[in-house]
């Protein structure tokens, strides 16, 4: 896990997103915070979950849901983003797995009263490297130039809850059909 100084304090212009890269192995996760100074990361990190014995899945949400309700508790989130599942057609089982996944985040989310924000994949690479098709190496470079890392965040699934975190706050400097920031929540 990766740990950052926390930042206390929130002010009127400030808004702290918890961005989350879903796995059913291991789920990233990361907080950040916009302020007037800049965006400061919070925290970084991995939920790992039990390994794939059996007919294990219902432990392994159980875990994914008990971690995301820790770091939501800890850090307290106004926002939850989280990237949307790719499914291919060669492999639609690993789609309804990680629709498990999703559900049992959102389900944390909401539970701590916290709006969700699905992203695509595409979307969030171009806003963090300016490049849809971005490697995986590529989104770690950016998040670790970003946020002026000695190294890539490790593993990727850390550097990619990073990119969603900073996708939404990039939408956030856009107009977004009328949704407007009103004291760090969405109204």
């Amino acid at each position: 896990m990766l740990q950052f100084q926390r930042m206390t304090g929130n002010g009127a212009n400030s808004i702290r997103i918890m961005g989350i890269d879903p796995g059913l192995n291991i789920t990233g996760y990361g907080i950040i915070e916009r302020r007037r100074q800049g965006t400061a990361l919070v925290e970084a990190g991995v939920i790992r979950l039990p390994r794939a014995e059996g007919n294990n899945l219902p432990l392994r949400l159980e875990t994914l849901f008990k971690g995301i309700q820790e770091v939501v508790e800890e850090f307290r989130p106004e926002v939850v983003c989280l990237e949307e599942v790719y499914s291919h057609a060669d492999y639609p089982q690993t789609a309804v797995l990680m629709g498990h996944a999703r559900g049992v985040i959102c389900l944390a989310a909401r539970l701590a009263r916290v709006p969700v924000f699905p992203m695509s994949a595409k979307r969030i690479k171009q806003s963090v490297t300016g490049n849809g098709n971005a490697s995986k190496l590529q989104v770690q470079r950016a998040v670790q130039q970003h946020f002026s890392l000695g190294a890539p965040p490790r593993p990727p699934d850390v550097a990619d809850a990073l990119a969603v975190a900073l996708c939404y706050l990039n939408t956030l400097r856009i107009p977004t059909n009328g949704i407007r920031l009103n004291g760090g929540r969405l109204r």
